[in-house]
């Protein structure tokens, strides 16, 4: 086994291309089906390898026959053990089977559950009695960063009439220290009304100044148009997007300023602010929300000024939902789509307390995002009636 290991750290250094990786999967997939079948015989025999004792079995080991196996990568010759008694029926690869699907995706789809590349060895090894080095696993899943790049760089949609923007921050080792990384969410609303995470960016710390470069980097790929952006309180955050789309509308998430509001209140309070908050975005029209807006500073000012002040500076870009029906608010009131895809990246980073480098973060994040993708099969709800709303108000903006 140290001898396997020790092989396998070399060609892990020698990975340079797709071709070189092809190579050191199917070396790994050679080494995991010998030991999983010699495995597989010693539980057959009833003894191990080299075993002398008097009392083993009658049949014994009986040399070995070359097989040929063809996996996703080309194919890849094994010893398949024989016994004398040609009794021994193996269950990883029967007799009459020379394909093994999917081997290597199962490593890459191990490390987009979120275990680490010592995890994965360890199950490896409980499932195939195989030791492979934890390097050559983390070679294997280094594929995914060349498809993350193809994936960044990927041509946009024309018009995304609503675009949720968020970040999330995780713990990466640079420069021989730990700092915290902020990763940018870009999650856009399509004409058909289905999510789709447009990007993946990484900075030192969460700020409109980098935001700017995300805004433009959409643009770069072909976006043109976003009717609506939805986004959290994040200072300077407006001027970032009016400066790339001047024409779209800025609404603030209604949940992280009752959120953040709540902060200032004791829990003898919360219960009422909340419901007089609630009076605020729920009214039907500016103007009933503005005179909500004004009955709540009378009530509360006194106690929790920041509260009203905070609401007040931010009005202009927390009143786009009254331009809209109630259906087209429940879609855009909110960034819980967006807060939705973050649950699912922090469960995915949770046994990563730090990250080694930038791409080890961007590939274990871009997984679990593809993971949860796939249910992405249907429109949000309420987009009908929502898509019919933008087509009268956008007219010559609006295409499908």
């Amino acid at each position: 086994m140290e001898k396997n290991e020790a092989i396998f750290k070399d060609l892990a250094k020698s990975v340079k291309t797709q071709k070189d990786l092809a190579g050191l999967i199917n070396q790994l997939m050679k080494t995991v089906i010998e030991t999983a079948l010699n495995s597989e015989l010693d539980e057959h025999l009833g003894y191990e390898k080299n075993d002398k004792s008097e009392d083993r079995k009658s049949n014994t080991r009986n040399g070995y026959s070359p097989k040929t196996i063809k996996g996703d990568l080309g194919e890849v010759e094994i010893q398949n053990p024989r016994d004398r008694e040609a009794s021994f029926e193996p269950q990883l690869i029967p007799k009459n089977k020379t394909r093994m699907d999917g081997f290597e995706e199962k490593i890459v789809h191990l490390y987009a559950r979120g275990m680490t590349t010592r995890d994965i060895q360890a199950v490896i090894k409980d499932m195939y009695n195989a030791d492979i080095s934890h390097t050559v696993i983390s070679n294997i899943t280094e594929s995914i960063i060349e498809e993350v790049k193809l994936w960044q760089n990927r041509p946009l949609e024309s018009i995304y009439p609503i675009v949720y923007l968020d970040c999330i921050v995780v713990k990466v080792h640079q420069d021989g220290r730990v700092i915290n990384k902020a990763i940018y969410l870009a999650l856009g609303v399509t004409m058909e009304g289905r999510k789709d995470l447009l990007g993946l960016w990484i900075s030192e710390n969460e700020g409109a100044k980098f935001w700017l470069g995300v805004l433009t980097d959409l643009q770069n790929r072909g976006t043109k148009d976003v009717y609506i952006f939805c986004v959290d309180g994040l200072t300077g955050f407006p001027d970032a997007i009016q400066a790339t789309f001047p024409k779209s509308k800025i609404q603030l998430c209604i949940v992280h300023m009752v959120r953040n509001a709540l902060r200032y209140v004791p829990a003898k309070d919360m219960k009422a602010v909340a419901q007089d908050l609630k009076a605020i975005y729920n009214a039907p029209t500016v103007g009933i929300a503005e005179q909500a807006l004004d009955e709540f500073a009378k009530k509360w000012s006194s106690k929790y000024p920041n509260i009203e002040k905070s609401w007040r500076s931010k009005w202009d870009n927390l009143i786009a939902i009254f331009d809209y029906p109630d259906e087209i608010r429940k879609v855009i009131y909110t960034t819980n789509a967006i807060e939705s895809l973050n649950s699912v990246i922090r469960k995915a980073v949770r046994n990563r307390k730090i990250f080694p480098n930038d791409d080890s973060a961007l590939k274990l994040i871009y997984l679990a995002v593809n993971r949860a993708s796939r249910k992405w099969t249907m429109p949000i709800r309420n987009w009908k009636p929502a898509l019919n709303r933008f087509a009268i108000e956008y007219g010559a903006r609006f295409e499908f």
